[in-house]
């Protein structure tokens, strides 16, 4: 009876009121307002990727070069505009074609690959790094098409890739602690807490006051609680600016804004600047890196982007009561490929690769249920596009808390981790240690699968070992011994 009652309802849904229920909204118990609402639940939960990307992404790359043509500085309202404008497309495509309330935009950690990592490389431009990420988008999507996404997923034990989630984690930490000039290099030490170890500074108060209230909003459950964070922090950094007026780092002020002081110049509504759409080269990596390092990188952003989404998706669907009978989530091969189209749109948008965001739980969690709610998500950040001159107003200090809290949640999952078995602990330690004590995603990833296969070896379980593995594993080995391996062929 069952079954025939949902068959009717489909068919109700599909043939007679195709243009007013497509999105099945009362095949899923849910209502416009509802998904609207859940829309804006979302986007609010995420909004802080339009401050935290442009800041993550504003450094100098290493010719000395900024992301957007920026010439004296970085070009913030650029970066801000792209993206929101490859979110926003993203977004808008996921709740059409696959009928899921996901979004998407640029991923963190995945963006601090980008500006921390790759375009520090010697003689690594902007355009070469976003063009390691278009390649790592057209393999992930190839992977899909071909179905070989599922056979990598499989290929690398769960624990591994909890423990490069961690490790991912503590990373970002370094950085927000790094930005907001909590740690700081030490005179005699590798590094030192705050100025001459105490909170000496406003800037500093700032950074520690909405740490603590985005812990504080963490902890009471409040949506937004990143945003809320970065909000709150930003009011008060712009009210100490013109009451205390502190220097800046770069001028010379130890006790100053680390990141420039927050100040808006001009209107905070501007015609839209496009200037980082396109700015991706795939041909300058392979000149300046070579084939191995090149694989090895989109390697390492394609790991972090396929885990990452493979969990997000299954959050989301579980949350809202969205897995069919074999347990995957609605239209599964849809979202993959989906996804994979964000990343290269995130290349060739110039603002990183676009990933499925955890947030969209929040939306979930609100009463979204279908694609519409991902349509409000992505055209509330199509029309933050003209609002992208803000984000100038958010020193590092204010952004930063943000950067340790997303740090906290991906630690997490450490308990997911059997430390008991050593052939699994140890390499899941390097793995979390080497990302932010060798400052460096890719270093980590390499040591723990290395570390993986030659535990498992001593173990007397090499068979777990799956082939693409092994694969990797000599990858690696050849990476980290690439020095001498030139010099050994060079003579």
């Amino acid at each position: 009876m069952s079954v025939t009652s949902t068959h009717v309802e489909t068919n109700h849904s599909t043939t007679s009121e195709p243009k007013r229920d497509f999105f099945r909204l009362r095949e899923r118990g849910t209502t416009v307002a509802r998904e609207v609402r859940g829309g804006l639940v979302t986007f609010v939960a995420m909004a802080y990727i339009l401050v935290l990307n442009p800041i993550i992404l504003s450094g100098q790359d290493s010719t000395g070069a900024y992301l957007g043509g920026g010439t004296e500085g970085p070009n913030l309202p650029a970066i801000a505009a792209g993206t929101a404008i490859v979110a926003g497309v993203m977004t808008l495509l996921t709740g059409v074609i696959a009928n899921f309330p996901l979004a998407m935009a640029a991923g963190l950690g995945l963006n601090t690959i980008v500006g921390v990592v790759i375009v520090q490389m010697p003689g690594m431009t902007w355009a070469d790094g976003m063009g390691i990420i278009v390649i790592e988008g057209i393999v992930i999507t190839l992977l899909v098409v071909t179905g070989l996404r599922e056979a990598i997923f499989r290929a690398v034990p769960k624990f591994l890739r909890t423990a490069i989630s961690v490790g991912l984690g503590l990373f970002i930490t370094l950085v927000g602690l790094v930005n907001a000039g909590l740690i700081r290099p030490g005179e005699g030490t590798i590094m030192s807490f705050g100025i001459n170890g105490s909170i000496a500074s406003w800037p500093l108060a700032v950074f520690v006051f909405g740490l603590f209230l985005t812990a504080i909003c963490l902890l009471r459950g409040v949506p937004g609680a990143l945003l809320i964070g970065i909000v709150s922090s930003t009011i008060a950094a712009v009210i100490v600016n013109i009451v205390a007026k502190p220097g800046s780092v770069a001028g010379g002020d130890v006790a100053g804004w680390n990141g420039g002081a927050p100040a808006l110049n001009g209107s905070p509504v501007q015609i839209p600047d496009f200037s980082t759409l396109g700015a991706f080269s795939v041909v300058g990596p392979f000149q300046k890196l070579g084939v191995i390092s090149v694989v090895v990188l989109a390697f390492s952003v394609m790991l972090a982007d396929f885990f990452d989404t493979m969990g997000t998706m299954v959050a989301v669907a579980s949350e809202g009561d969205l897995l069919d009978e074999d347990g995957m989530p609605y239209h599964t091969s849809r979202i993959l490929l989906l996804d994979s189209l964000a990343a290269l749109a995130g290349g060739m948008g110039g603002v990183s690769s676009n990933t499925s965001f955890v947030e969209s739980t929040t939306g979930v969690a609100d009463g979204a249920r279908t694609g519409l709610a991902s349509v409000t998500t992505g055209a509330l950040f199509l029309l933050s596009i003209f609002f992208a001159p803000l984000v100038t107003l958010v020193p590092s200090e204010a952004a930063a808390p943000a950067l340790v809290a997303v740090g906290f949640l991906m630690m997490q999952q450490v308990t997911e981790i059997d430390w008991e078995d050593l052939s699994v602990g140890i390499p899941a330690f390097l793995t979390v240690a080497l990302m932010p004590f060798s400052y460096s995603i890719t270093v980590g990833i390499g040591v723990g699968f290395v570390a993986f296969v030659i535990m498992s070896v001593a173990a007397g379980k090499a068979r777990r070992v799956h082939p693409l593995m092994w694969g990797t594993f000599v990858a690696f080995v050849v990476y980290f011994l690439l020095d001498p391996i030139q010099k050994l062929l060079l003579g």
